[in-house]
């Protein structure tokens, strides 16, 4: 690590406590959306004050429904996060962060919804899915 910049490799995603398989990228978006204030006597500036947070997570991957070896995957696959999540309309915990050791981990926690999910099969080429997930109600950081 040099300078303290992390290598992007040790975050990872886990749904409902499940690394998800075979992670190639991973996003987590955390915003404000401040509530407008402005009025007559701005003198035509707007002014703000807070609003509401959200947030969301997704993760791009490879999509594998067995290892090199032949045997089950050892984290959550797409088929997994369909039938758990999407096809039962039920909500879960995700956790994106740190999983490296030695390092200060860093986790977000929260409860989201499966929002979306992507799969991408190109010719003589790797087949991914992307993955998406709607935060509901508070985001927790953790510093381990």
């Amino acid at each position: 690590m040099a300078n303290g910049i992390l290598n992007g490799t040790g975050l990872q995603v886990y749904a409902g406590g499940t690394l998800v398989a075979y992670s190639t990228n991973c996003t987590i978006n955390i915003n404000h959306s401040p509530r407008s204030t402005s009025n007559k006597e701005d003198g035509g500036w707007e002014t703000n004050m807070e609003g509401m947070r959200n947030w969301d997570v997704s993760c791009d991957a490879m999509y594998a429904w067995l290892d090199d070896s032949g045997s089950a995957i050892s984290g959550i696959t797409l088929s997994e996060l369909f039938t758990t999540y999407i096809a039962t309309r039920a909500s879960f915990t995700v956790t994106f962060g740190v999983t490296t050791t030695g390092t200060e981990d860093t986790k977000y926690t929260g409860t989201v919804w499966m929002t979306s999910a992507s799969l991408t099969a190109p010719l003589e080429d790797s087949a991914t899915y992307t993955a998406s997930f709607q935060g509901s109600g508070a985001l927790t950081q953790t510093i381990s």
